[in-house]
C-alpha cells in the first residue's frame, strides 16, 4: 500500500483565509456584464437593487487576487471544512488502472454539497446589510438546502423558486429546505408575472434554472428588505467556492502529489470553477501544466454545443447580459436527472478560460453516468449526486486510458456531493427505464437564434 493515506485531512490552521479570484491573473478578462436596459457595462450602483453592495463589489472585482474571509465566515466554515480529499484506492482497484485516482469530497455537511461554501458567505452579506431576506432559485435542491442553512442560521427569511421536475423529482431535499424554515415553490408558477408568462409560453414545462432565475429576480425586486442570491454562474460565488481548489492544492502539496488530470462536473460553473481557479492560476503564471476537463450533461451541452456571446443569464430577461457559453436564454433541456446541471449558459469565467483553450469540455449521457455512479457507490463506499456523477464518469474514462497505455497519472476530481435525495433517478436507472435525451443541432439552432443584438 502506499504512503499516501485514503483521506488527507488538512488541520484546521490550513484552512483558506482568503478566496482566491482568478480574474486577477487572467490577462484577458471575462467581458464585462452588460445592463439589459442601456447594453453598457454595469455597475455596482446597477447591481445594488438586486444583490447584496458588497456581494455586487466583488462581482465586478477582477484586479484583486486575494480577498480576505471574514472571521464570521470561517468560524461556519469549521464545521464541516477543511473537507477530506480522498485516495479512491479501491475504484483504481476494481479498473485495475496504473491511475492514481483522488477526489475532493464536498457532501460531509447537512446540505450534502460544496453549495454551502457560497451560502453561508451571501448570507452574512445580506445579514450584514441588514436585509429582512433573499430569494434565490434553486436545480437539483442542493443551493436551497444550503441557503436555507445559511438563512436560519442568520436569522434571514428565504425564499427558494426550486425547478419543477426536480421540485416533484426530490421532494425530500425540499423537505430539508422547509424543515430549515425555507419558502419553497415549484417553478415556473404563477406566483410572479415572468412565472405566469412562462407558462403561457410553455404549456406543462418542467421548468429550467433560466425560469427559476427569473422568478427570484422578480420577487427578489419587488419586496423591500429583499435581494437575490444565486448559487452558481457568477463571479462571486466562484470566488467563495475557491476554497475547494485552495485546500485540495494544500492537500496535494502536503505529499508532492502534482495532480496531472483535474475534472469537475459543469452546470452553471460553481463547482468547476472552485475547484480548478488555483490550478488555472498557477497555468497562467507560467508555474505549472494541467488538463483540465469540465463534464456536461449531452442533454444541456453549453460549452460543447453552444455559441459563445453575450445572453440574457435568464428566461424571463429581466436579468444582466453575459458573455458566455450559451444554448439561448429559452432553452429548456430535456427533464433529466441531474437537475444542478440544467442551466443554458456557463459561467463567464469558466466561458473565457474555455475560449482561451485552458481547459477541455466533454459532454455524457445521463445512462452511462449513472452506471458510472454505481461503480463509484459500489467500491468506494459513497451515494454520489448525479450531478458529481458526470465528473466520476470521465475520470473513470481517464483512468481506462490509462489502464491501456500504463501510464500513471494522478486524476482529481470534484465530488460535489451526495446522492441520498436523488433516490428516484437511481430507481429510473436501477428499473431500466432510464432514457437519453440529445438535442438536435435544429432545436439548439432555433434557440441560438434569439440570441440578443450586441455589438
Amino acid at each position: 500500500m502506499s504512503k499516501i493515506p485514503y483521506k488527507i485531512y488538512l488541520e484546521e490552521n490550513e484552512m483558506p483565509k482568503e478566496w482566491y479570484n482568478v480574474r486577477a491573473d487572467m490577462k484577458k478578462k471575462p467581458a464585462p456584464i452588460l445592463h439589459p436596459g442601456t447594453l453598457k457595462p454595469v455597475t455596482v450602483e446597477d447591481l445594488a437593487p438586486i444583490f447584496c453592495e458588497e456581494l455586487a463589489k466583488q462581482e465586478l472585482d477582477d484586479t484583486t487576487p486575494y480577498i480576505e474571509i471574514p472571521e464570521e465566515i470561517r468560524n461556519f466554515y469549521r464545521m464541516y471544512r477543511p473537507s477530506p480529499l480522498v485516495r479512491a484506492y479501491c475504484l483504481e482497484e476494481k479498473l485495475q488502472t496504473p491511475a492514481h485516482i483522488y477526489y475532493k469530497f464536498e457532501g460531509n455537511n447537512t446540505s450534502g454539497s460544496h453549495k454551502l461554501n457560497s451560502a453561508i458567505a451571501q448570507a452574512y452579506y445580506a445579514k450584514k446589510q441588514g436585509l429582512k431576506g433573499v430569494t434565490t432559485e434553486t436545480g437539483a435542491g442542493q443551493w436551497g438546502t444550503a441557503l436555507s442553512m445559511a438563512c436560519s442560521y442568520f436569522g434571514l427569511d428565504c425564499q427558494v423558486y426550486m425547478v419543477k421536475c426536480s421540485y416533484e423529482q426530490k421532494p425530500f431535499r425540499r423537505e430539508v429546505m422547509r424543515t430549515y424554515g425555507a419558502k419553497v415553490t415549484p417553478s415556473p408558477s404563477m406566483n410572479t408575472n415572468v412565472g405566469r408568462k412562462i407558462n403561457a409560453e410553455f404549456p406543462g414545462t418542467t421548468g429550467s434554472l433560466g425560469c427559476a432565475i427569473s422568478e427570484a429576480v422578480e420577487a427578489a425586486t419587488t419586496q423591500e428588505g429583499y435581494r437575490y442570491v444565486l448559487g452558481s454562474v457568477l463571479a462571486q460565488v466562484l470566488l467563495h467556492q475557491s476554497v475547494i481548489g485552495l485546500e485540495t492544492s494544500t492537500a496535494l502539496k502536503k505529499y508532492g502529489i502534482k495532480a496531472d488530470t483535474i475534472i469537475g462536473c459543469a452546470g452553471g460553473g460553481s463547482n468547476l470553477g472552485g475547484l480548478i481557479s488555483p490550478f488555472v492560476g498557477e497555468m497562467l503564471r507560467g508555474e505549472a501544466n494541467y488538463e483540465i476537463i469540465a463534464v456536461e450533461p449531452a442533454s444541456c451541452p453549453s460549452l460543447t454545443r453552444g455559441k459563445y456571446a453575450y445572453d440574457f443569464c435568464d428566461t424571463g430577461k429581466v436579468c444582466p447580459l453575459a458573455k458566455m457559453y450559451t444554448l439561448g436564454s429559452s432553452f429548456i433541456p430535456s427533464a433529466n436527472h441531474a437537475g444542478g446541471l440544467r442551466y443554458h449558459g456557463m459561467s463567464s469565467i469558466v466561458s473565457e478560460l474555455y475560449d482561451q483553450g485552458l481547459i477541455k469540455a466533454r459532454s455524457v449521457e445521463q445512462t452511462s453516468v449513472f452506471e458510472a455512479a454505481t461503480t463509484f457507490a459500489r467500491v468506494e463506499g459513497i451515494l454520489p449526486a448525479p450531478e458529481s456523477s458526470h465528473a466520476i464518469k470521465v475520470a473513470i474514462d481517464e483512468a481506462l486510458k490509462c489502464k491501456e497505455t500504463g501510464e500513471e497519472k494522478n486524476i482529481v476530481f470534484g465530488l460535489t456531493g451526495t446522492g441520498y435525495f436523488d433516490m428516484y433517478a437511481y430507481q429510473s436507472y436501477n428499473d431500466g427505464t432510464m432514457t437519453d435525451y440529445i438535442p438536435t443541432d435544429e432545436e439548439i439552432a432555433k434557440y441560438l437564434s434569439n440570441l440578443p443584438k450586441v455589438d
